[in-house]
C-alpha cells in the first residue's frame, strides 16, 4: 500500500510540475536576446557519417563501419522576423569509415584479407546556410526546426592521387554539397543561450572516384556513393 501511494505522489507531483513548467510564468533570462538583429557564437558536437550506395547489378551490399566523430565551429546569427533567422554555422567536422565488401566482388580475381576492406577518413570544413523557423519563446526555452542547403570542403580527399584502389587507395571527392534539416530547443540561462540540436545531412552529389579500371572489384559496381549523417551540436550564444 505504501509503494502504491509513493507511485501516486510522484505522478502527481510529475504532471504539477508539467503544469508548471507549461503554464506558471517563471523570470525570464535574456529577456531582449531575441531582438537582436546580428548574434554570435559556437557550438562542439558529435556525428556520425553513412554512405548511401546505389549498385549497377544486384551483388551484396557494401558494408559501411561508422565511427563517432567530433565537431566544432562557429555561428552567425540574422534575425529576419520574429520567428525566423537566417543562420551560417561553419564547422570542422572529422569522421572516419570503413567499408567490407564481401568476397562475391572478387569472383576470378586473387585478394587479400586486407582487399576487403578500405578505410575512408574525412576531413570536412563545412559550410552550412540554414534556416530556423520557432515557436513562440515558452518562459525560458524555444523549440524550433531547421533546414537548409550547405557545401564542404574534404580536406582528407585523395581525388587527385593517381594511385587507386589497386594500390591501395580508395578516392573520394573533394568538393560535396548536402541538404539538411534538423530541430532544437533554445535554453535562456542567465548568462547565454545554450542549444542542443540534432540534424540531419545528406549529400547530392556522387562522392565515388572510380578506379581506372572499369571492372574494379571496389568501384565498378558502385553507380553512386553519398554521404549521409547525423550531427548533435551544443551551441553557446
Amino acid at each position: 500500500m505504501k509503494k502504491h501511494l509513493i507511485s501516486l505522489s510522484l505522478i502527481l507531483l510529475s504532471q504539477i510540475a508539467s503544469a508548471q513548467l507549461f503554464t506558471k510564468e517563471k523570470i525570464r533570462n535574456l529577456e531582449t536576446e531575441d531582438k537582436k538583429l546580428l548574434s554570435y557564437g559556437f557550438f562542439l558536437g558529435y556525428n556520425s557519417y553513412d554512405f548511401n550506395f546505389d549498385y549497377n547489378n544486384d551483388l551484396a551490399d557494401i558494408l559501411v563501419e561508422k565511427t563517432g566523430g567530433f565537431n566544432v565551429g562557429l555561428l552567425g546569427n540574422l534575425r529576419v522576423m520574429e520567428y525566423m533567422d537566417l543562420r551560417f554555422e561553419p564547422g570542422l567536422y572529422i569522421t572516419t569509415r570503413n567499408l567490407v565488401y564481401s568476397e562475391t566482388y572478387f569472383n576470378g580475381i586473387d585478394f587479400t584479407s586486407t582487399d576487403l576492406k578500405r578505410e575512408v577518413k574525412s576531413t570536412y570544413i563545412h559550410f552550412p546556410l540554414l534556416m530556423k523557423f520557432s515557436t513562440k519563446r515558452i518562459n525560458n526555452f524555444k523549440p524550433f526546426v531547421v533546414a537548409g542547403l550547405s557545401t564542404a570542403l574534404n580536406l582528407s580527399s585523395n581525388e587527385n592521387n593517381p594511385d587507386d584502389n589497386s594500390s591501395g587507395q580508395f578516392r573520394t571527392k573533394k568538393n560535396m554539397f548536402f541538404y539538411e534539416v534538423g530541430f532544437g530547443i533554445d535554453f535562456y540561462l542567465y548568462f547565454f543561450k545554450f542549444t542542443p540540436s540534432i540534424r540531419g545531412v545528406f549529400a547530392l552529389n556522387n562522392e565515388i572516384v572510380p578506379d581506372a579500371d572499369p571492372n574494379s572489384p571496389w568501384t565498378g559496381n558502385v553507380h553512386s556513393m553519398k554521404t549521409r549523417g547525423v550531427f548533435l551540436n551544443f551551441t553557446f550564444q
